[in-house]
C-alpha cells in the first residue's frame, strides 16, 4: 500500500486551475492573436514553454493564432551570405536579393521551428505566410524601403478553416503584391492586420517590457486608446513603444476587443493574461 501527504504545492497547483475556471469558460471558442518576437525563440527552453502554452490554450477552446518575426535571424543569414543592406532613415531597404533571403529564413527556418515546437508539445500547428491563401495582400510601404508592404487586403478563410479542425495556424509575416511581388511586413503590424481581419477577441503584442509605462515609470495595466494618444501626444509613450501602441489602436479600430503589450520573457506570460484575474502587462481597450 502506497500513502503520501498532501504537499502544499499540490493543493496551491489544484487551487489555480479551479480559480481558473472562469477565465476558460469565458476564453472557449475565442480567437487570440499572439505576436512571437525574439524574446521567447531565442532558447530551446523558452521556444518549449511558449509551445506548451499555445497547446493548452488550443486544449480549454480556444483559437490561438501565432505572428512570429524574425529580425536577428534575418540579419544573421544576411552576413553569412555577405549580402550588404542600404538603410533611408534608419530602416533597411529590402530589395531582390534580401528579400530572397528574408523569405527563406522568416517562412522556412523560423517557421518550422515554431510548428515543430507546436507539435511537439502535442498541437497541431500548420505553418503558412501571408502569401498563403491570399492570406494579406499588400501595397508598398515606401518606395525608397523597396520590398516592404503594408497589408492592404485581408482574407481569413483559410485560418477559419484550421480552427475547424483543431489546428492552430503560425504565421510567417509576409505579403503578395498586386503585381505578383513577395512583401516583407512588419510583425507587429501583420499580427495586427490579422487580428483585425478575425475580429480576434485578444491581440497579444509579447515584447521585452513589461508593458506601457506612466511619465513615473510604473507599468499601467489598463488603458483606453484615449488615453494611449494622449499619452503619445506628452510623450509619455515614445520610442520602439509607439509602434506597438499605433498597432494596438489600429487594430481596435478594425473590430478587434481588446490588445494586451506584455513581456514576452516572463515565464507563461500568455496564460497569465488569459487565465487569471490579475492578468499582465497593458491591456488596451477602445473605451
Amino acid at each position: 500500500m502506497k500513502t503520501q501527504d498532501m504537499n502544499r504545492d499540490w493543493i496551491a497547483t489544484a487551487r489555480t486551475l479551479s480559480q481558473a475556471l472562469p477565465y476558460m469558460q469565458r476564453y472557449t471558442g475565442a480567437t487570440v492573436v499572439i505576436k512571437l518576437g525574439g524574446h521567447a525563440m531565442g532558447s530551446d527552453e523558452a521556444m518549449a514553454s511558449f509551445a506548451n502554452d499555445v497547446v493548452l490554450m488550443r486544449q480549454v477552446g480556444v483559437n490561438p493564432v501565432i505572428v512570429h518575426g524574425g529580425g536577428p535571424m534575418i540579419n544573421d543569414m544576411l552576413k553569412r551570405l555577405d549580402i550588404q543592406s542600404e538603410f533611408v532613415n534608419g530602416k533597411r531597404v529590402t530589395d531582390a536579393a534580401t528579400m530572397e533571403v528574408v523569405e527563406m529564413v522568416l517562412s522556412g527556418v523560423v517557421n518550422k521551428r515554431i510548428v515543430q515546437a507546436i507539435n511537439r508539445a502535442g498541437g497541431k500547428a500548420v505553418g503558412l505566410s501571408g502569401k498563403d491563401a491570399n492570406l494579406i495582400s499588400c501595397d508598398q510601404t515606401d518606395a525608397a524601403l523597396g520590398l516592404v508592404g503594408t497589408p492592404a487586403q485581408m482574407d481569413p478563410t483559410i485560418l477559419s478553416t484550421l480552427f475547424e479542425q483543431s489546428m492552430i495556424p503560425v504565421i510567417a509575416p509576409l505579403g503578395s503584391g498586386q503585381g505578383g511581388e513577395t512583401f516583407n511586413i512588419n510583425g507587429d503590424t501583420a499580427a495586427g492586420a490579422i487580428a483585425g481581419a478575425l475580429k480576434a477577441d485578444r491581440l497579444l503584442l509579447l515584447t521585452d517590457v513589461s508593458g506601457v509605462k506612466n511619465a513615473e515609470g510604473e507599468v499601467v495595466t489598463e488603458l483606453t486608446a484615449d488615453q494611449i494618444r494622449d499619452m503619445t501626444a506628452d510623450g509619455t509613450i515614445a520610442g520602439g513603444m509607439i509602434p506597438k501602441t499605433e498597432t494596438a489602436l489600429d487594430a481596435i479600430a478594425s473590430g478587434v476587443r481588446a490588445v494586451v503589450i506584455l513581456d514576452g520573457r516572463a515565464p507563461n506570460a500568455c496564460l497569465l493574461e488569459l487565465f487569471t484575474d490579475h492578468g499582465a502587462g497593458s491591456i488596451i481597450r477602445p473605451r
